[in-house]
């Protein structure tokens, strides 16, 4: 077969993933995630503090259910959204490409709002930030159904796991940038370090660039790396250079039942129940992530009276076991396949949790002397790491998987459903744990053993979807089969 400018000859039936250019294709992860990092590090935190003036209370956990009703509904515009932008840039035909107008508005257009949620904070107006949250909301999800659909449209099937990977460790590379800006403006420096942490805020004595800079820097890089993508990456130009590695691609897909390319015929059952099975349990898998992933900053601060730096080091911890998981769960997928590479991500995550909730119930939460902060808790930087490792597994195998099921001409609308699943999972969980939270007898020590009951679930369920191997190819091994692909 003829080497194109995309894919050159190896042992996957002729098909090799260009590195390069999947890297390129990693920057617009990297602004998803760096978004999400920062969004997430600091907004929960946010409502809290603006709900509890609102109610007049310094109760913490009284007003949880309200951040996470608040986090989900930006979710639930998002799990409306996603699929109508990814059937929109399925259609969509210009000379930029088909997913690249949609990444260049929707990233500028939330780059520029994106500050102003901490700017309304500052000034307390609660309505303000959530409104400004809520539109934020909206033009990320404008770019980040064609943003992952542009990998795919490019990719052989057998080498998505391989580049699903690469583009990851760039959205991670993102999530890292994020922290290590929270590292230097940390939130609890401009709530105080008083026994009232609230007390710098509500003077009005706070410095606003502490919580500002975080917004601002995520905006310009957001900006410049849909430039980087822009400016090196030719879609229609490649897609017309790896036409016929694709349809290669679809001979040693890992089906049930081929994939027909005819958009009217119904999808095969077999792939439709893979299909819906795999999204159940995502379903379920992202309930358990997001949901300790919500609150986690706010059990930093409020529950273990941790400096809130603490938290953020402790992402990055998990982003490292994340990382580390982007690069090596292709290879074991393809020693043991996709399934059971998931599996063991999903193994790895419960005893993770299994052993945090033991530890959360065991040891108790010293009060800290005024004005100062508890030291961070040691095992929760392995179990975050050991956790990241186990999820990015996960992760880095069932989107693949999901796209697998569908022809070219449907990736947009099948990443549509992938993240349709999740946002629908982070719709939820949110609110469901802020009102578990409201229960008595369940409090943020419990936050382990709500993700470890998702996770089991999820296991259940995915354990009925076939481990397709069939059209088995040769494997590289060692650093030439960084996220080897086949199933």
């Amino acid at each position: 077969m003829a080497k194109s400018n995309a894919i050159k000859e190896d042992s996957y039936g002729g098909l090799k993933l260009n590195y390069k250019r999947t890297f390129i294709i990693g920057f617009a992860f990297f602004g998803i995630l760096l978004l999400w990092q920062v969004y997430d590090s600091w907004c929960p935190t946010f409502l809290t503090e603006l709900f509890k003036e609102a109610l007049g209370t310094n109760d913490t956990e009284q007003v949880q259910y309200l951040v996470g009703m608040m986090m989900a509904i930006d979710n639930l515009a998002a799990l409306i959204m996603l699929p109508i932008f990814g059937r929109l840039s399925d259609k969509t035909h210009t000379r930029f490409g088909k997913r690249m107008p949609y990444i260049l508005v929707g990233t500028f257009l939330c780059a520029i709002t994106f500050p102003f949620i901490p700017v309304l904070f500052h000034y307390h107006n609660l309505i303000g930030t959530i409104a400004i949250m809520a539109i934020v909301v909206f033009f990320a999800m404008m770019y980040r159904n064609p943003a992952v659909a542009l990998m795919p449209d490019i990719t052989p099937k057998p080498l998505r796991s391989k580049a699903n990977g690469i583009i990851n460790i760039m959205g991670y590379v993102g999530g890292a940038c994020a922290l290590i800006v929270g590292l230097v403006f940390v939130l609890s420096s401009y709530l105080g370090t008083s026994t009232d942490v609230n007390q710098y805020w509500r003077e009005g004595t706070a410095n606003i660039w502490i919580i500002e800079a975080p917004f601002l820097i995520a905006s310009v890089l957001m900006v410049a790396s849909a430039l980087i993508l822009f400016f090196t990456i030719n879609e229609n130009k490649i897609e017309k250079d790896v036409a016929s590695d694709m349809e290669l691609g679809e001979k040693l897909a890992a089906v049930a039942s081929s994939v027909e390319k005819d958009d009217e015929k119904p999808m095969a059952k077999e792939n439709k129940i893979m299909l819906l099975l795999i999204l159940g349990a995502e379903f379920l898998w992202f309930m358990a992530d997001n949901g300790i992933g919500t609150f986690m900053g706010n059990y930093t601060l409020y529950h273990l009276h941790c400096n809130s730096a603490s938290n953020m080091i402790n992402n990055f911890a998990g982003g490292i076991g994340s990382v580390l998981g982007f690069l090596i769960g292709g290879i074991l997928a393809g020693k043991i396949g996709r399934k059971w590479t998931i599996f063991t991500g999903l193994g790895m995550t419960g005893v993770a949790l299994a052993i945090w909730l033991i530890l959360s119930l065991a040891i108790a939460v010293p009060t800290p002397t005024a004005g100062s902060y508890n030291s961070f808790p040691i095992y929760l930087y392995v179990i975050w790491f050991v956790k990241g490792l186990g999820m990015s597994f996960v992760h880095v195998n069932s989107f693949p998987m999901v796209v697998e099921l569908c022809s070219s001409k449907k990736i947009g609308q099948f990443t549509g459903f992938y993240y349709a699943s999740s946002m629908a999972a982070q719709t939820v969980t949110p609110c469901l744990l802020g009102l578990l939270l409201l229960t008595p007898g369940f409090s943020f020590n419990l936050l382990p053993l709500y993700a470890l009951v998702c996770i089991a679930l999820a296991t259940v369920i995915f354990f009925f979807v076939k481990n397709i191997k069939a059209n088995k190819v040769a494997i590289k091994t060692g650093l030439d089969a960084l996220g080897a692909d086949d199933e």
